[in-house]
């Protein structure tokens, strides 16, 4: 298998060993790898799911979780995307994760025809607000689950990406949203850009490339995200308990030729931290339209030294 940086990784570079089973559990195994495909209006989608080197070598189930759906019909249809991480260390992080996705994926697609519309009208303000609450929901779902199982909540809990878009070729508009870690690039002339919501605050002048944006570019794509600053504890009652992670979202227009690359902390990490990584997805990615399945798993599995958590990536081409 391929490897970028400065050299092999310490793990092997094929599955060692695998999780342990319960026999009368067995609905509770994760496969180590789940790949999926599809082509709808402009755009034409790869998604992966991969268990990292450490979790391969130490018989650990995959902690990611990955989910695509298609809600509704011909140009009406919307496509969704959700991937989750869940808590590391922890016995039922694959379970919380794998919840996690389910939640939203019912909750997208409850309300798919509202949302669908809402892309193909550009109404970015509304769909930042339902989408949170659908978000919310979700995870309160998932903070109810670890209730019911008795178990802390911050030990049965997942970060949560998603992506939608629509079926309709004459709407090029891209939406992601979601809670947690992980990055959303965009290849655009042999060019990568790191265009993922930011919290906190942002100093000096926007970087070409990988790095901040402005609240809004040239072509109008907008930045928008709830920072989630908590009130300082008052000195006569107890700290509050540290808030949650803000809820990020981004709506943009695809140009013909870009890729859009969604995915978790372990590909997103590698990609901000070692410039070959990027390289190697440039030349392959550049030209030539979308990879294959068995060409993106490739891809996306290149190794690098020092990165060894679960894959999870999900990439649109625009044709």
């Amino acid at each position: 298998m391929a490897h970028v940086g400065s050299g092999p990784p310490t793990y092997d570079a094929e599955p060692t060993a695998l999780p342990p089973a319960d026999p009368d559990g067995l609905d509770d195994l994760v496969s180590d790898t789940v790949l999926d495909g599809a082509r709808y209006g402009t755009s034409t989608l790869r998604a992966v799911s991969v268990r990292g080197d450490s979790a391969r070598y130490r018989g650990e189930p995959r902690r990611d979780a990955l989910l695509t759906a298609r809600f509704g019909t011909a140009e009406d249809a919307l496509v969704l995307v959700a991937m989750a991480t869940g808590a590391r260390a922890t016995p039922g992080a694959h379970r919380a994760a794998a919840e996690a996705c389910r939640w939203i994926g019912r909750a997208v697609g409850r309300s798919h025809a509202r949302l669908a519309e809402d892309i193909r009208a550009a109404r970015r303000g509304d769909l930042k607000s339902g989408l949170h609450r659908l978000t919310d929901r979700s995870l309160g779902k998932l903070r109810a689950s670890a209730a019911e199982q008795g178990v802390e909540p911050e030990d049965y809990t997942a970060s949560l990406r998603c992506l939608l878009l629509t079926a309709d070729p004459e709407c090029r508009t891209r939406v992601f949203f979601g809670v947690g870690d992980g990055g959303l690039f965009r290849l655009r002339d042999g060019e990568w850009q790191d265009i993922e919501p930011r919290t906190g605050d942002i100093t000096g002048e926007p970087v070409v490339g990988f790095g901040s944006l402005p609240h809004e570019t040239p072509e109008g794509d907008r930045l928008t995200m709830d920072l989630g600053i908590a009130t300082p504890p008052s000195p006569y009652e107890p700290a509050p308990a540290p808030p949650r992670a803000p809820f990020r979202f981004r709506a943009s227009v695809a140009r013909p030729g870009d890729t859009l690359l969604l995915c978790t902390g372990g590909l997103a990490d590698p990609l901000r931290g070692e410039p070959g990584l990027c390289e190697h997805l440039t030349t392959r990615w550049s030209t030539g339209g979308p990879p294959g399945l068995a060409a993106f798993l490739a891809d996306t599995q290149v190794r690098v030294k020092g990165y060894a958590d679960d894959r999870t990536a999900a990439a649109v081409w625009e044709a």
